[in-house]
């Protein structure tokens, strides 16, 4: 399984930001959105970086309430990992694992064409196995 293959069952749709906004906006577009990471974009719409809720939560409790005063371009993770669609999951969860983050833009052709978070490929994981539990029950009962 790939990575077109989750975003075909979740969509393509990625909240981004201009690295000139605001930790504040950055906090509630998290909030109504209920996400946990914004990419953020530069002006050509390539990824510049990506801001998470532990990135606003590191700034808040290093810097209290001004903080969120902050662009997210003094703030953000500006060494993004990214992946593209072709992608095998199981690569991307090791990767995700050891590196320890949780989301991961897509990328297609320099443009960004998704986001996949660790429950995406958790959850994509779990089907698979599912599948093939259900699979295997039904070659035994036939026999």
């Amino acid at each position: 399984m790939n990575v077109a293959t989750i975003l075909k069952q979740k969509g393509r749709t990625v909240t981004t930001l201009n690295p000139k906004a605001t930790l504040q906006e950055a906090a509630e577009k998290l909030s109504l959105k209920r996400i946990g990471a914004i990419v953020i974009v530069g002006d050509g719409g390539s990824v510049a970086g990506i801001i998470s809720e532990r990135d606003v939560i590191r700034a808040v409790a290093k810097s209290g309430v001004s903080a969120l005063q902050v662009r997210v371009n003094e703030v953000m993770t500006r060494d993004v990992e990214c992946c593209q669609e072709s992608d095998p999951v199981d690569e991307l969860m090791e990767a995700m694992t050891k590196g320890r983050f949780r989301h991961l833009p897509v990328i297609d052709d320099g443009a960004l064409v998704g986001i996949i978070s660790i429950g995406d490929v958790v959850k994509n994981h779990v089907a698979e196995v599912e599948m093939e539990v259900s699979a295997m029950r039904s070659y035994l009962a036939t026999g």
